[in-house]
């Protein structure tokens, strides 16, 4: 059967037409899984010892809470006498596990806490990557007393 020109073309179009909304239907596919994985997956997974020493919730439209943690002291000799990076910055998105690291800010006891590092940061779960959802409390028999008491 013979064909035009012009039916060849229309024929050629729709032909090209159709493995381009196949392949743009992949590459989507292929972008939303990327996606999905940057939110969901765990880039590492550990813990932290120290003492908290700020827990607020904030956020304009997001509310989340958000926490920071001392776990260290002067660096010495090796920094110079300069303090070091000791200061971790983490967010909690369970309103019973921040209540649990707000008791044990306001008490001084020294925490260890579960974290989930994540590839990205969301709004919707806090301004940091690290996402606390375990607080354990750490018996410490060398850590400093919460108040000394007075001599006379």
């Amino acid at each position: 059967m013979f064909m035009s020109t012009k039916d060849a073309i229309i024929a050629k179009g729709k032909t090209w037409w159709k493995y381009t909304k196949v392949g743009t239907m992949v590459l989507l596919a292929l972008f939303l899984t990327f996606l999905l994985y940057l939110i969901f997956a765990d880039y590492s997974e550990g813990t932290r010892t120290g003492y908290v020493t700020k827990i607020s919730r904030k956020g304009y439209i997001f509310k989340t809470y958000e926490g920071e943690m001392n776990f260290g002291f002067f660096g010495g000799s090796v920094n110079n006498g300069k303090p070091s990076e000791t200061i971790w910055y983490f967010s909690v998105s369970n309103a019973n596990v921040a209540k649990d690291v707000e008791n044990a800010s306001k008490a001084g006891h020294k925490v260890t806490l579960h974290y989930k590092q994540k590839y990205v940061k969301i709004a919707l779960r806090g301004e940091t990557e690290y996402l606390v959802y375990k607080v354990e409390s750490t018996t410490d028999s060398s850590a400093p007393p919460a108040a000394i008491p007075p001599t006379n």
